[in-house]
């Protein structure tokens, strides 16, 4: 036997031995490592050629797609997946999975959730959309929180009629605080549910890394939260104009509830159980 016929240094010798790396299609929650960094994290999404990971404490990083991540272990190369054509996600915004059979348009249920701005209804319909839609709940906002108690009175609540609210700012001592503790006087006990968030403005529901900021600006109580907020973050603010094109800019970032606060994805969830309550009978599985 010639052990010395072979050049072990010739062509690819630095490649022996080595695994070979595989191409991958990105999909969402696939567990990406960079091994650079040693950050590994849950794919969340894709664009203009950058691949979003985010780990286990919800930081989020992006990195350049192609070759150099980990998959279990294993070199790949990720790319991004051909379209597929009239292809549905399987799960919704908000997590919920959904049929891939076509669901019947649903007369609306006699129950409601109330939010309380147009901000608010936005980002909710956004997020729960389609699950509103799938169990028969709507979703209407009170532009304020003064005229609660009369908004319920005129409601009337009852077994079958049940009446949620999600308010902003709802802390102890606070205007809202006691708004809702007046309405939870008012006699229609269980047929009500007020719940909330601490967030002075429901803007602050976003997290702030899916916004490119480290963290929400502090604004005085004194002066109006959305213009000094856009005022902080060095953008226009002059009118209300302003705040929708903001606004509107922030929504466009939000994609699934992995971008919302937790306790507001929660206490929305709470509600949906809530006014759902006397009609699971009539709901799918």
């Amino acid at each position: 036997m010639d052990r010395y016929s072979a050049d072990v240094l010739g062509p690819g010798w630095q490649q022996r031995g080595k695994p070979t790396s595989r191409d991958v299609a990105l999909e969402r929650d696939l567990v990406l490592e960079d091994p650079s960094s040693g950050f590994v994290g849950a794919v969340v999404g894709w664009e203009n050629g950058i691949v979003l990971l985010e780990d286990r404490k919800g930081k989020r990083r992006g990195f350049p797609v192609g070759p150099g991540f980990w998959l279990d272990g294993q070199p790949v190369s990720v790319r991004i997946p051909a379209r597929q054509g009239a292809a549905r996600s399987t799960t919704t915004a908000s997590g919920s999975r959904t049929s891939s059979a076509p669901t019947p348009a649903k007369v609306a249920l006699p129950s409601r959730i109330f939010v309380e701005g147009r901000h608010d209804a936005e980002l909710v319909e956004k997020i729960w959309g389609d699950d509103l839609r799938h169990v028969g709940v709507v979703v209407e906002y009170l532009g304020g929180i003064d005229d609660l108690p009369g908004i319920v009175a005129d409601f009337r609540p009852e077994t079958g009629r049940r009446l949620g609210v999600l308010v902003d700012h709802l802390v102890a001592g606070s205007k809202e605080s006691r708004i809702a503790a007046q309405v939870a006087r008012s006699g229609f006990g269980d047929h009500v549910f007020i719940t909330g968030h601490d967030y002075i403005d429901i803007w602050q529901a976003i997290r702030p890394g899916v916004l490119g900021i480290k963290a929400w600006p502090s604004v005085p109580m004194d002066e109006d939260f959305k213009k000094g907020t856009l005022k902080r973050l060095q953008l226009p603010h002059a009118d209300q104009a302003d705040i929708a094109r903001a606004w509107q800019a922030m929504l466009a970032r939000v994609k699934s509830w992995r971008d919302l606060d937790g306790r507001l994805v929660t206490e929305v969830e709470k509600l949906i159980d809530f006014v759902t309550a006397d009609h699971l009978d009539t709901l799918e599985p």
